[in-house]
């Protein structure tokens, strides 16, 4: 063969080469646009830290969802997309392909889990709330109050009513720790706000103080429009010296133990948090107050008014009076109206 020839052959058979290359890269790009075999709803999968994409690959190809999971890696490494790669749990959605899925996992838009701290809870409620979450990395299982305080930088801090009921959004893998650690700041900005915006001349000396005050207004109503009444009423009992006397704090000194039912013996053993025996605040709050019941504390609705009693209507609301004589005829309007209710009638 001549040179001549020679080179004409070696001109063909790179050409040949090219032609394959380029045959071989459209059906690469054909393949990284073609949707995955996902079906009609989104497809979850877990990219645990550190986990190789090749692993995720296999994973897929096992399910069924990804043909050529070798081509996913090798044009993943080519694109320096693995070593982007972030650990997480991912819901896929239908019509995804290889590419828009490498985009995915190198997003870190992971799914987003929630849970709910409710407003009146108590420190206890939330850490069985938390303990139940399957998606929470439960780090903090059978240390005491003590211990949380510690590992949230507050040693020697009670915990009741320090952490503000919402609902908070995290990622697989996030430790109740962090979820506390949020709701616990959460209430900090909360709390600064609402003393800052205090009303002038009330009769409590701190911000904690009104963290208190709002705790048990929480537990007085559920109707929003109500708390800052039923804080008039508390601040006016505060302001002269009377006696708080609410049904709350006792049954929150009465602890996990109380069964339902207040009783008269109940409401006169003393106690540091029998507002019936004691005059001021309780030590510490009694649950979690929101928003609503913090403003209340710090701006109350004072009308001189220093008691109130339910309705026993269906909406749940007070009625509030001045002397103790309108109390005890609405009092006994309430009875009247539980009696009715109860009789069937």
């Amino acid at each position: 063969m001549t040179l001549r020839r020679a080179g004409i052959a070696l001109l063909a058979l790179a050409g040949l080469v090219l032609l394959g290359v380029l045959a071989g890269y459209g059906v690469l790009q054909r393949w990284l646009d073609a949707p995955l075999a996902i079906g009609e709803v989104p497809l979850e999968i877990e990219i645990p830290r550190g986990q190789p994409l090749a692993v995720t690959a296999q994973q897929l190809a096992d399910r069924g969802v990804l043909e050529h999971p070798r081509w996913l890696q090798l044009y993943a490494r080519s694109t320096g997309a693995d070593a982007r790669i972030k650990a997480g749990e991912y819901s896929v959605p239908p019509g995804t392909t290889p590419r828009s899925l490498l985009a995915l996992f190198q997003s870190g838009a992971v799914i987003q889990h929630s849970v709910t701290i409710v407003e009146g809870w108590t420190f206890r409620d939330l850490r069985k709330a938390l303990e139940a979450e399957p998606h929470l990395d439960n780090t903090l299982a059978g240390q005491d109050e003590a211990a949380v305080m510690a590992a949230l930088g507050e040693p020697g801090m009670q915990a009741e009513g320090l952490f503000f009921p919402d609902t908070y959004l995290f990622s697989k893998g996030t430790t109740d720790l962090e979820i506390l650690r949020q709701a616990r700041a959460r209430m900090r900005r909360e709390l600064d706000a609402a003393w800052a915006a205090r009303a002038a001349d009330l009769p409590i000396e701190s911000a904690y103080q009104a963290l208190v005050l709002a705790s048990i207004v929480e537990k007085e109503t559920a109707l929003a429009s109500e708390r800052p009444r039923i804080a008039g009423v508390f601040t006016e009992r505060l302001r002269i010296g009377m006696r708080l006397q609410t049904d709350p704090t006792v049954i929150y000194g009465l602890g996990p133990g109380f069964d339902g039912n207040l009783r008269r013996s109940d409401l006169e053993r003393d106690g540091p948090y029998n507002t019936y025996t004691r005059a001021g605040l309780p030590p510490t709050p009694i649950a979690l107050p929101g928003a609503d019941a913090l403003r209340a504390a710090v701006n109350p609705d004072e009308r001189g008014e220093l008691y109130f009693v339910a309705t026993g209507l269906p909406d749940g609301s007070h009625e509030f009076t001045k002397t103790l004589k309108e109390h005890e005829a609405a009092v006994r309007r309430y009875l009247v109206r539980y009696r009715q209710r109860n009789s069937g009638r």
